[in-house]
């Protein structure tokens, strides 16, 4: 369902005109393959650390890796933000796009900059959720962040003067509304109580161990 969000924007891009759809199909393209291909490989090492620690009951260090993890999505996303503020050129020049649906795109791709630092710290969140065997609510959640979705870019489209800059600005505001969804829930759940004892500075220590099981999985994904 997080991915028919991008699926939905795109759509509702396309019925503004040739010019918005190409634009749309281009930077979304391009940003999953230079930033959301990247967040989703860097979390997969939440899948064996996150995994191995809950067998080994040393259930605290689930939120210490999610920290780390998360830290590292946050920095990454952070720099792949300053490739798509420059992407103009690259698309352009090297990759032949038209330059109108290029830079179009490029617009595209700064509004949804927050939906980036969103979806990468929610795929951290849902792999350590997945580790204990929370689907439910995540299924749940994810059905609701849809129906947010298709509402608000509805709304922002067609009521408001953004028009197309609507469409990358409810994905980012999609993705944020979803990760507080999530964040809540994990805060306010007593099932999580034993593996999220909240923010600890011990959880820089363990970056450089996610970082590397998460580079592996960010250069297969990409």
């Amino acid at each position: 369902m997080f991915y028919f969000i991008t699926l939905v924007s795109v759509m509702f891009a396309g019925h503004l005109g040739k010019l918005q759809l190409a634009a749309a199909n281009l930077a979304m393209s391009w940003a999953s393959a230079t930033g959301l291909a990247v967040v989703i490989g860097l979390s997969g090492a939440l899948e064996a650390l996150c995994g191995q620690a809950f067998g080994a009951r040393e259930y605290g260090m689930l939120g210490k890796y999610l920290q780390a993890s998360c830290l590292i999505s946050l920095l990454a996303s952070l720099l792949i933000s300053l490739l798509w503020f420059f992407s103009e050129p690259v698309l352009i020049s090297l990759l032949h796009q038209d330059a109108e649906a290029s830079k179009l795109s490029v617009v595209f791709m700064k509004l949804f900059i927050p939906g980036l630092v969103a979806f990468g710290i929610l795929q951290n969140v849902l792999r350590f959720l997945q580790t204990q065997s929370a689907v439910v609510v995540p299924f749940i959640f994810s059905f609701i962040s849809l129906g947010l979705h298709i509402g608000l870019t509805y709304y922002l489209v067609h009521f408001t003067p953004l028009g197309f800059r609507g469409v990358p600005l409810a994905a980012s505001i999609s993705f944020c509304l979803s990760l507080l969804m999530f964040a809540i829930y994990i805060l306010r759940s007593k099932k999580f109580e034993s593996t999220w004892e909240g923010f600890s500075l011990a959880s820089f220590s363990h970056v450089p161990t996610v970082l590397r099981l998460g580079l592996p999985g960010a250069a297969v994904e990409w």
